[in-house]
């Protein structure tokens, strides 16, 4: 009699001689990557640039939690001629993916040993002072090679560079150091997705300022101010070469923008319903009971938590799609699970599959709109996602 209970499907499964030695990964929850929009981002980007101006993929924080790999060989392939990575190991990922394009690390390397391996990798490294400069000079006349740089001036970020007022001294000191190749000066819009342009104008005046007093010197080097709302803001932002994230993965930072390049968002967030229960009117659901069923309702488990990067203050807030419904989230998200209301979703069964960020038919959820709810911003949100959410590259 107990077989009756189980599917000719599942007693297959069961009877199974090997066990797994994996688990699927769409076995609870994952990430769905469209690399094709990516690399169609790029073009567009690509489009609204001069053919003279370099463009660098930002890859950093794993792509935006998109996968570095797979984010640099779209954008590549849609025309970023350079990437860009925070930290040494990210541009060593990459190097050993047999990324062979220039990249540039935007986080400020210190020690010696640092400074030696972006050397051995062929990576450029971002200098804010003369101490660096003199270690990547050490480094470079020990083994006889010639170290590519970019110097990084503060025009108002108020974070890493060079004082604005010593950054000429310091260009020229670089140049008086042999083995040194200065490829790069740039500096970092702090307000460039602000409708108001007046901290984007000073800044760009004080970068500019810059550029005229380098003189002829300033045509050998590539010169870079805008990322990716600088890049969309206009066009005198963009310089020798611009460098973009958040575009490339299909979203725009500025709201009030009025050109449509026509974005496409590549990522999608998917997860499995686990299990399905009815409970009566009355019943809390989750830690705190902070939700409490108003109705018989039918309530679907899903396998995905904060411990996947699903902020627990979008608890109560956000909903999931499928089948051209909208499923409210009911309860505190936890580490592992989160619950949603299907009681006007009879079809929903357990092993259906729920788009909590992406598109479904006509609808999409965006994080932007996770952002927006949870007092956040939509890089923290793409950025969030653990390495435990396999990606798949469709």
């Amino acid at each position: 009699m107990q077989n009756l209970f189980v599917s000719r499907s599942d007693r297959h499964l069961i009877q199974r001689e090997k066990p797994l030695l994996m688990a699927d990964a769409r076995q609870r929850a994952w990430i769905e990557v469209e690399s094709s929009a990516i690399e169609s981002n790029t073009h567009s980007l690509r489009n609204v640039i001069a053919d003279s101006c370099l463009l660098m993929a930002v890859v950093k924080a794993d792509g935006y939690g998109h996968g570095a790999e797979t984010v640099a060989r779209a954008a590549i392939n849609g025309g970023a001629d350079n990437l860009g990575v925070a930290t040494l190991q990210e541009g060593i990922e990459l190097r050993l993916a047999g990324l062979n394009c220039p990249i540039l690390l935007l986080g400020n390397l210190i020690k010696p040993d640092e400074l030696r391996a972006c050397l051995h990798w062929r990576l450029m490294p971002t200098l804010s002072n003369i101490r660096e400069a003199l270690i990547c000079q050490e480094i470079a006349e020990s083994v006889g090679l010639q170290f590519n740089v970019h110097l990084k001036v503060d025009t108002g970020m108020t974070r890493l560079g060079c004082d604005l007022n010593l950054a000429l001294a310091l260009i020229s000191q670089i140049d008086d150091l042999n083995n040194l190749v200065l490829k790069g000066v740039y500096s970092h819009l702090a307000l460039a997705d602000n409708e108001s342009s007046t901290v984007t104008r000073q800044q760009q005046q004080k970068f500019e300022k810059l550029l005229t007093a380098m003189g002829e010197r300033r045509k050998e080097v590539c010169c870079h101010l805008a990322n990716s709302a600088g890049t969309l803001r206009e066009a005198s932002l963009h310089y020798d070469m611009v460098r973009v994230g958040l575009a490339i993965y299909g979203y725009t930072p500025i709201a009030h923008l009025k050109t449509n390049l026509g974005l496409k968002p590549a990522l999608a967030l998917k997860a499995r319903v686990t299990f399905i229960r009815q409970v009566p009117k009355g019943v809390g659901v989750s830690y705190g009971h902070a939700f409490i069923t108003q109705r018989p309702t039918r309530l679907a488990v899903v396998g995905i938590g904060y411990a996947d990067g699903v902020n627990r203050a979008l608890s109560g807030r956000i909903s999931a799609l499928i089948n051209g419904y909208s499923l409210p989230q009911v309860g505190s998200i936890t580490m592992d699970q989160l619950v949603l209301d299907a009681t006007d979703c009879p079809e929903l069964e357990v092993g259906s599959v729920v788009t909590l960020l992406g598109s479904d038919g006509d609808n999409s959820i965006t994080p932007q709109h996770w952002s927006d709810l949870s007092g956040s911003i939509p890089w923290e949100v793409l950025c969030g996602f653990k390495n435990r959410l396999p990606r798949i590259v469709i």
